[in-house]
Formats: structure tokens, sequence, C-alpha cells
């Protein structure tokens, strides 16, 4: 599973970057946000903190 979060999380930051390079810079900087908030490493979405 964490490898699959990580292939969509390369995925969604590398079509960010493209669509920051043809001009589209709201959608571009939504899709790198996204893909960091997927991707298993740093923050994730699906990672909760346990509290005590």
């Amino acid at each position: 599973m964490g490898f699959l979060l990580w292939i969509l999380a390369v995925i969604l930051v590398v079509v960010g970057v493209v669509q920051l390079i043809q001009g589209q810079i709201i959608f571009g900087i939504v899709l790198i946000v996204v893909g960091l908030a997927v991707g298993p490493g740093g923050y994730s979405i699906f990672n909760s903190r346990k509290t005590a």
C-alpha cells in the first residue's frame, strides 16, 4: 500500500510541476500539495497520530 501511495504522490507532483510550467499556477500548486499530503514520506493524510 505504501508503494502505491508513493507512486500516486510522484505522479501528482510531476503533473503539478508540468502545470506550473504551462502557466496553470493555482492548479499546479494544488496538485503538488495534494501529492505531498498523499505521499507516505513526510506528512501523509493516511498516517494518524496516536494520542495517549
